[in-house]
């Protein structure tokens, strides 16, 4: 969902909560003590490690570590992991939430689950770690493990060793493809039908996930889907990871304009917000002391990242402002409203990202400039206001990657009923680009597309009351209004 989601905010700020290694070894011993098809669910064993844990139930399945080996899946097979969080009394039907990245388990939706159960009143939910990510199957099995030093995430030698094992088996890349996880979710959704409803809930990478999963030959018979942040035509070299820099630069120059059209901000600034901008990029080039207080010491990509979470993004102008004079009570601020922001996601043992697998899938799906080079990228962010670590990433990626398969590029033939909640202001998944897609799937059926002003990415969580809204008319098989708008966090002349 984030940077690659957010991959600069987990090493730079997020610090995952770390279990007893112990105990959660013991209890994940106990959850994937089965390797039929689909397990039964059971009372999750770490239930009370959190408050948002409580009542859930786990699950794990058995499935082809390869879906289209020689045109057949592979007796070979892998561990998935489900949680599921019950409906209260006879559930109306079940929802799968799929989560973003890639990488990132389905431990982000946690903290969403009040939203969640407003939003699908009367439904279960159900949230599998799509593999790679989480407690189900790694990439790196033993760097990738509960008990590793690191726990889920890599640390210190372990980058090492496992990235020698990607290197020596460059086909694992494939086996974790996004097409295999794609047959992973058909299965999982098949195995668990009651004849009651199913929706599809997916964000960001997830949106692409769940696109992919409905191109399958065999695809998953669902009442309707819901798309969160959804991401650009894959084919679309305007909007490819490759030039998130310049999304991210369009979305921060658009938030100095808003500055500019209220009479408060601007007021306050006393100059346009660009202007302003300009000033202290020239100034803080010659102040090395000043660049030391920003994290990373990259003034561009810091104020970037800012444009995710609303809080901090409304004290943009006036960051900018107390910098230019060689201030820092704004910057304490804004880290401040980031760390809040990113708390609210919770963290679980499943939340470090899967960076081998970011690696692999965004290289290999999302990239279309794969010559790229680190001068070149310094040469266009010389150019923007506001850029992303990003391409830079995938640039210093050397991991193997797989080749395009006949689904690349492709949508699918025939979709059921489609709801696609975008922001307006969103820094990765470009409003503009998502709107493309949307009228693209509108030839394979029904797509409907809400416009929520003034929102970043993952609209579930930065914009909750817009999402139920068109969530609870979704399902109830009301139109959603085309348009909501985000509550507060724009710049105005209060700071």
């Amino acid at each position: 969902m984030f940077s690659v989601l957010q991959i600069s905010h987990y090493y730079h700020h997020g610090k995952p909560r770390m279990f007893n290694r112990p105990i959660l070894a013991a209890t994940l011993a106990g959850l994937f003590a089965t390797t039929a098809q689909a397990a039964d669910y059971q009372a999750c064993a770490d239930a009370a490690s959190a408050p948002a844990l409580q009542g859930s139930l786990c699950s794990t399945a058995s499935v082809p570590a390869w879906h289209d080996a020689a045109g057949a899946p592979s007796a070979e097979t892998l561990q998935l992991f489900v949680r599921k969080f019950p409906a209260a009394g006879a559930a109306k039907g079940s929802v799968w939430l799929v989560a973003g990245g890639p990488g990132e388990s389905g431990a982000g939706f946690y903290g969403q689950l009040a939203t969640l159960r407003r939003s699908f009143p009367g439904f279960d939910l159900l949230v599998p770690d799509h593999r790679g990510t989480g407690f189900s199957a790694k990439l790196c099995p033993d760097e990738e493990a509960v008990g590793s030093p690191g726990g889920l995430a890599l640390q210190g030698a372990e980058w090492g060793t496992c990235f020698a094992r990607l290197y020596s088996r460059p086909e694992l890349a494939e086996r974790f493809s996004l097409s295999n996880a794609a047959h992973d979710l058909r299965l999982l959704i098949d195995g668990q039908r009651d004849g009651k409803p199913v929706y599809l809930y997916g964000v960001s990478y997830g949106t692409q996930l769940a696109l992919r999963t409905m191109q399958l030959p065999q695809a998953p018979k669902l009442n309707g889907i819901v798309l969160d942040s959804l991401v650009p035509p894959q084919t679309a070299p305007q909007w490819d990871l490759s030039r998130r820099s310049f999304v991210v630069d369009q979305v921060g120059r658009q938030v100095l304009a808003q500055c500019d059209a209220a009479p408060d901000c601007r007021a306050a600034l006393g100059e346009p917000a660009e202007v302003a901008y300009h000033r202290l990029l020239a100034s803080a080039a010659g102040q090395p002391e000043l660049l030391a207080k920003v994290p990373g010491k990259n003034l561009k990509r810091f104020l970037g990242g800012l444009l995710d979470v609303p809080a901090a993004r409304a004290r943009l102008p006036y960051l900018i402002q107390d910098l230019a004079a060689g201030r820092d009570g704004e910057l304490t601020a804004a880290k401040a409203a980031m760390e809040q922001a990113y708390a609210g996601l919770g963290s679980y043992a499943q939340s470090p990202l899967a960076i081998p697998l970011v690696a692999a899938i965004s290289r290999s799906e999302n990239t279309l400039r794969p010559a790229l080079t680190l001068d070149q990228i310094a040469q266009e962010d010389e150019a923007l206001l506001f850029t992303s670590p990003l391409p830079g990433m995938l640039v210093n990626s050397t991991l193997p990657t797989y080749a395009h398969d006949r689904y690349f590029g492709l949508a699918p033939a025939r979709l059921p009923p489609l709801l696609v909640l975008q922001g307006t202001l969103d820094p990765k998944t470009h409003y503009d680009g998502a709107r493309a897609h949307a009228t693209a799937l509108g030839k394979a059926g029904k797509v409907s597309m809400v416009a929520v002003t003034g929102a970043p990415h993952f609209v579930l969580w930065t914009a909750p009351a817009c999402f139920e809204q068109a969530t609870l008319a979704f399902v109830a098989g009301r139109p959603a209004a085309p348009r909501c708008a985000m509550a507060g966090q724009m710049p105005t002349g209060q700071h």
